[in-house]
This record gives C-alpha cells, sequence and structure tokens, in this order.
C-alpha cells in the first residue's frame, strides 16, 4: 500500500527483507538505500510521546528519518543546526535507526535536513510525521 510520500509502503504480506528488498529494486531505474522496518517497531515508535517539551505550531515541522542502519556514534542530543539560538533543524531523540527532530518551515532548512546523513556516517530517508501517522493507522487497523 502506497502511503503518500514517494517510496512510502506498507507492505501487508509476510515477506522477508531480503526478498522484498530485490523486488523494489528490480521495479527502480536507478541504485538507491531501501530502508524496511517491521511493523511492531514503528508501532512501538507510535507510541512514545518523543515531542515532548519540543515547539509546535504552524511555522514547525515535525519529522522522522530512516536510517540504513544503526549509526555507529551518537552526537549529544538535543542536536540544534546551525545554533541552539538560531536553530532551523532540531535532532530530539536517536532510538534505534529512527532520527526524530523538527525544523523550521523555511527553505535554508531543507539543507540540514541533508547533512542528517553526513552526521551520522548512514544513509538515511526523511519523512514529515503526518506521513508516519498514516502509516502508524494503516498498521493499527492491520493488527
Amino acid at each position: 500500500m502506497n502511503i503518500g510520500a514517494v517510496g512510502t509502503f506498507v507492505v501487508r504480506k509476510k515477506v522477508s527483507d531480503a526478498t522484498l528488498r530485490t523486488a523494489i529494486a528490480k521495479k527502480l531505474p536507478f541504485k538507491c538505500e531501501i530502508m524496511i522496518v517491521p511493523s511492531k517497531v514503528v508501532l512501538d515508535l507510535a507510541r512514545k510521546n518523543l515531542f515532548v517539551r519540543q515547539p509546535s505550531g504552524a511555522d514547525i515541522t515535525r519529522f522522522v528519518s530512516v536510517l540504513h542502519k544503526r549509526p555507529p556514534k551518537s552526537p549529544a542530543l538535543p542536536m540544534s543546526l546551525p545554533s541552539e539560538r538560531d536553530w532551523l533543524l532540531r535532532i530530539v531523540a536517536i532510538p534505534n535507526r529512527f532520527v526524530i527532530g523538527i525544523y523550521r518551515r523555511q527553505m535554508k532548512a531543507i539543507g540540514y535536513l541533508g547533512k542528517i546523513e553526513k552526521i551520522l556516517g548512514v544513509p538515511a530517508t526523511t519523512r514529515s510525521w503526518n506521513t508516519l501517522e498514516k502509516i502508524f493507522k494503516v498498521l493499527e487497523t492491520k493488527q
């Protein structure tokens, strides 16, 4: 099932990661990292209150980046870019293979999202928290 964002799917059939990865890769005209996360791990993430004490509002977007694998090291958190005072992106938690954060709705913030991979040293794909909420709903109805 396609969940709105490009390349975001919920697979309802039991299939091994290797089989799924191969099937997706065959459909793509380019090489890329394919992030596969078990439904239980996604649902466990949904149950955590990861944005507690974080600013919110129309100018703030909550996001999650899914990492290809656990990062070899995690930075001190929270991490604010470009600075604590003038932040455009703030990483608030790194549970397992997820990076949880917020960013201001400004063009410069997109550049900082791209730095997540460089900071952590592993490939990542980023989605808004709204996309993850859609996935949570699909997975909960599946249970």
